[in-house]
């Protein structure tokens, strides 16, 4: 449906390098990456807004790169809503239909099911500057949606809403691609919306593509630092293999396999370091005892530094859990964690 090949961007001293990408037909896509990655630009570049200095991109196998963005067949939809301030929520909706030629009563047939699917019966006569942030953001969807566009493009559209209307809008979104034929390609830093949202996703950094594939791949197999640093592989060693085992210093910790390279990176996700107040069970090949440095409350959980060997060790513990054991500054812990939970590259 989308492909992306070769592309590079100039925007005064910013760069997009070499960018292939590939988005299937019907795929909910998630590109991720820190502020600055080049995310947007990408995204702008697919509909037209953007033009690239080398590379094609191509939407239903059509090579769109020099073809204005309403001859593109997208609609791209920004965080900041983008509403016209002085039209009422039905003509926001409708306004795409001027530039698009379609039979009046497909029209009010498509008019009526987005009405009713994004629940906006009632504000048709409002203006935006009325709405919530989660109604607008759903006035927003009906208006892109109105064209009957093959391509969907989303520029962190949920990260302006709150926890609650955030929940709300990821659920239409989820809904929205079930029941339709829309490919979504969508811009966020949430990783709880990349989760429940995408089939794949691809990892940008300062202009590049570090890593594309499953959300499964991307987060419990990183391909590089950067990425198992960004996706919250907060334990992150570089390390010496020998045989199964991977040296950090003295510290000795057992993969159950042996690696094709002598020195790398082994990623350990801290919800997989499990933490006890006496010897864990031999069944988990990996068992230390070490010394809590630091306590960091994350909301639901607690995130527990762990020191052995001046190593730091970071695991992810439930409030429940931390209050049950116990858990304080200076105290000694056992902790361990099984040798498949340990990423290597």
């Amino acid at each position: 449906m989308i492909r992306v090949e070769d592309v590079n961007i100039h925007l005064g001293e910013f760069t997009l390098r070499d960018i292939n990408l590939a988005v299937d037909k019907n795929e909910f896509f998630v590109l991720m990456g820190p502020t600055g990655a080049g995310k947007t630009v990408l995204l702008e570049a697919i509909a037209g807004l953007v033009p690239c200095k080398r590379g094609t991109i191509h939407i239903r196998d059509k090579n769109v790169t020099k073809m204005p963005p309403e001859k593109r067949g997208v609609s791209i939809v920004y965080q900041d809503y983008a509403l016209f301030p002085h039209l009422t929520v039905r003509k926001n909706i409708e306004y795409g239909l001027h530039f698009q030629k379609i039979d009046r009563g497909e029209a009010g047939k498509r008019f009526n099911r987005l009405v009713e699917i994004l629940d906006l019966g009632h504000l048709l006569k409002r203006l935006p500057l009325n709405l919530s942030g989660g109604e607008n953001q759903r006035v927003a969807l009906a208006r892109a949606l109105m064209v009957n566009p093959p391509v969907m493009l989303l520029d962190e559209p949920l990260s302006a809403l709150d926890p609650g209307f955030r929940e709300e809008i990821r659920n239409i979104l989820k809904g929205l691609h079930t029941n339709s034929n829309v490919t979504f390609l969508m811009v966020t830093h949430d990783f709880a919306d990349a989760l429940s949202l995408a089939d794949r996703a691809a990892v940008m950094n300062d202009g590049i593509i570090e890593q594309t594939g499953s959300m499964s791949d991307i987060f419990q197999r990183p391909n590089s630092t950067f990425v198992a640093d960004f996706v919250g592989m907060k334990n992150l060693f570089d390390v010496d293999f020998n045989g199964t085992t991977a040296s950090i210093g003295e510290l000795q910790i057992e993969l159950g396999r042996i690696p094709d390279n002598s020195h790398g990176y082994i990623a350990i996700r801290p919800e997989e370091i499990v933490l006890s107040k006496e010897r864990l069970a031999s069944s988990m090949q990996n068992s230390f005892a070490g010394t809590i440095r630091c306590v960091n409350d994350r909301g639901f959980f607690y995130e527990i530094e762990i020191v052995l060997n001046n190593v730091t060790f970071r695991s992810l513990i439930t409030k429940r859990s931390f209050f049950e054991m116990g858990i304080s500054e200076g105290m000694d812990i056992a902790f361990a964690f099984k040798s498949t939970a340990i990423h290597y590259f």
